[in-house]
């Protein structure tokens, strides 16, 4: 079993969260590695504790997750997304790289888009199923075993799309400053027309949104991290304009302006480094 990233990121207050839960992250088998990011586990046993609601910033794929007696298919979120724990309970999900479900379903990825739809309807197989046999065993490898059978059996050829949809990812993630798509499309060689085809079909969202949403979710990763103070030049390291537009789509998304939302991780992230 190969390890997968370790990064919080897209994960709101992260140092509050890992008091309430336990995340963990797999990498899925190579011959898979083409359409799935990794495997994610959230446990949590809250028993005589108060629920906690845990938030998470949209990320650009579609996560099928086993929780609740169910096997679904989330498609992009448009905002922030909810989940309040509480009791004893686990999750098991597979993030498909952006893009990379699209070709299992041969349907637009637009259509999923802030939407949740059962394994039954996407693939004709028993959600409730699955969920039960993945979720009845606590052992990781076993689990990542039981989807990755049910991965194969309707394993799709490498999309080209794909690759290319890889590619626009990669360079928003390594040059954050980019927040134009034409300046991406540039440095590619495509055309703008092509990617926005591209990403409602394959992604469910535009580059644009995903642009905004990189920016984002590397504010509040430095914030989470003890970053605060010169919201302006924070702004232009991310590529905005002005201070003015970082902060409203920084409060847009995560709910808090920068300056609460480093307030709110700053008391876990001391007792964290305290401890």
């Amino acid at each position: 079993m190969r390890p997968a990233t370790t990064s919080k990121r897209g994960i709101l207050n992260p140092k509050a969260g890992e008091l309430h839960f336990e995340l963990s992250r797999h990498a899925p088998s190579e011959d898979l590695d083409f359409f799935v990011e990794r495997y994610w586990i959230v446990r949590w046993d809250l028993r005589g504790r108060p629920p906690y609601v845990s938030q998470t910033l949209p990320h650009p794929s579609v996560n099928v997750v086993c929780e609740n007696g169910d096997t679904r298919a989330w498609g992009v979120h448009n905002a922030r997304f909810h989940r309040t724990l509480e009791g004893k309970g686990s999750v098991f999900g597979i993030k498909f790289r952006p893009g990379a479900f699209q070709p299992f379903i041969r349907m637009s990825a637009s259509d999923l888009t802030g939407r949740n739809v059962g394994l039954d309807e996407l693939f004709g197989i028993d959600g409730k199923a699955l969920a039960k046999q993945v979720l009845r065993t606590t052992e990781v490898v076993r689990q990542i075993a039981i989807v990755e059978a049910m991965l194969r059996e309707r394993l799709p050829p490498k999309d080209s799309n794909v690759t290319l949809i890889g590619r626009v990812l990669h360079l928003l993630l390594e040059e954050t400053h980019l927040q134009r798509v034409e300046e991406v499309c540039e440095r590619l060689g495509v055309s703008e027309r092509t990617l926005q085809r591209l990403f409602r079909r394959y992604v469910g969202v535009s580059p644009k949104w995903v642009i905004q949403r990189i920016r984002v979710h590397e504010a509040a990763e430095r914030l989470s991290q003890g970053r605060s103070g010169d919201w302006a030049q924070l702004a232009v390291e991310l590529g905005y304009f002005d201070q003015a537009h970082f902060i409203h789509d920084f409060k847009a998304l995560v709910g808090k302006s920068p300056a609460e939302y480093a307030a709110a991780c700053a008391a876990y992230l001391q007792a964290s480094r305290a401890s």
